[in-house]
């Protein structure tokens, strides 16, 4: 009988390729012109996989990406020799403290409620406390902050299987509201956990914050969400920008250029001197005024026209609110 080798997918496969990458490099060095298909039968995968492995070589290495950064490597027929290896000259090998806080960062993501391949995560805690014996055998503790306990009641209440009353606060509208969901999944994204549900509301799948959510209640009615409630792909984040949503037109300075790399942006332009120009879409021009008056004098609004009005009037209040003199402080006696 003859058994067929299960080739490893998702995950499990990118995690081999990246140890296979970070080993790829010192290896070629020390075989300089070696043969593709000897390396290849070295390294335990096809010559088709290899010269993958080697195209995406040629786009790693140093900050800067461009000429002399990257790794370069060499062809001569079916040989191949690394040019420039960008460091990576040797097998990685981690210190004792490196170790030690991937053990903690990963006990971490171990206990972070939502995490959705919860097993991956404990196989690559157990090959590396392995690997570090002793030293990585340190008593380290790790617990998340906050109420961990409130978490684990609303994972369980999320998967009895019954619809939920929810007392939820609204950020970027600054109001709590009640909402019957059906609850879809629990999960992480960013450090943050999320109860995605359709909401009978909204009639539509709404992602929910643990730490918004004020009150939940078990309702006697098992959770019914209707076929096209589907779960969203998150890998880009929770807020999905659509172009039904508001646009907002900001000039920024240098100091507040970090928002280019936090927040989706439709356009980023250079404007006059170090200043840039920046279009962004919302969730609503409230949760934008907010957002604008907590940047600083860094920024200018310049669309749309409600955004400005909306900044210029509150930002004129809080003037006037620091220019009046307190009652209490007109009324009273001197000395006090």
């Amino acid at each position: 009988m003859t058994r067929t080798a299960t080739r490893p997918t998702g995950s499990r496969a990118s995690a081999d390729r990246l140890a296979r990458l970070l080993n790829l490099v010192p290896y070629l060095l020390a075989r300089p012109g070696i043969e593709i298909a000897e390396a290849a039968g070295d390294l335990g995968v096809s010559e088709r996989q290899l010269r993958e492995d080697l195209e995406l070589l040629w786009v790693c290495g140093l900050p800067g990406y461009g000429p002399g950064d990257l790794i370069d490597m060499a062809f001569d027929g079916d040989r191949v020799t690394i040019t420039y290896d960008a460091g990576i000259d040797r097998p990685l090998r981690l210190t004792p403290d490196e170790a030690l806080a991937l053990v903690v960062a990963l006990r971490m993501l171990a206990e972070t409620p939502g995490v959705a391949n919860r097993d991956a995560v404990e196989r690559a805690l157990a090959k590396i406390e392995s690997a570090g014996g002793d030293l990585v055998g340190a008593p380290v503790a790790v617990r998340l902050p906050g109420d961990t306990q409130r978490l684990e009641a609303l994972r369980a209440k999320v998967e009895g299987g019954r619809a939920l009353r929810v007392t939820y606060y609204t950020a970027a509208r600054d109001e709590t509201t009640e909402r019957t969901i059906d609850p879809l999944r629990m999960l992480s994204v960013g450090g943050r956990a999320y109860v995605e549900a359709w909401c009978r509301r909204a009639e539509a799948v709404r992602m929910f914050r643990a730490d918004r959510i004020d009150a939940v209640t078990e309702l006697d009615e098992p959770a019914t969400a209707p076929p096209q409630a589907r779960s969203s792909d998150l890998t880009g984040g929770v807020f999905r920008p659509t172009p039904d949503l508001p646009l907002i037109t900001l000039r920024i300075g240098r100091g507040e250029r970090w928002i280019t790399e936090y927040y989706p942006c439709e356009r980023i332009e250079p404007g006059e001197g170090d200043r840039w120009l920046v279009s962004l879409r919302v969730t609503d021009l409230g949760w934008a005024r907010r957002f604008v008056l907590g940047l600083g004098p860094d920024v200018t609004v310049l669309a749309p026209a409600e955004l400005v009005e909306q900044v210029r009037a509150q930002a004129v209040a809080a003037l006037d609110a620091y220019a009046a003199p307190l009652a209490t402080s007109a009324g009273a006696p001197a000395g006090q």
